[in-house]
């Protein structure tokens, strides 16, 4: 299975993850700071900062984009519980 690698760095931890895993679901389990409310990518509580590596991600769904859209997101924004690490090195924080 393929592998990539995630940072979160605002606790200065790195993992290497399954391709295709959400980034919510990582965070979870490192104690990151990123915050969630529904999982489901409606209420943009979980948006997140791609500080790099973002040509690495899952492109954003068409909730994902009208959810950023409302919440006035910046260009590397996203939300973790729809973006996934799909290969090579992402690092995020919380936006």
């Amino acid at each position: 299975m393929a592998k990539a690698k995630l940072t979160f760095t605002d606790v200065g931890i790195t993992v290497n993850i399954p391709a295709g895993t959400r980034i919510i679901e990582i965070s979870e389990k490192v104690g990151a700071g990123i915050i969630y409310g529904c999982r489901e990518g409606d209420c943009g509580t979980c948006l997140t900062h791609v500080e790099d590596g973002a040509e690495n991600l899952s492109e954003p769904s068409v909730l994902e984009s009208k959810v950023l859209k409302e919440n006035l997101a910046g260009r590397n924004d996203r939300l973790a519980c729809q973006c996934q690490v799909l290969t090579g090195d992402v690092k995020v924080r919380p936006a």
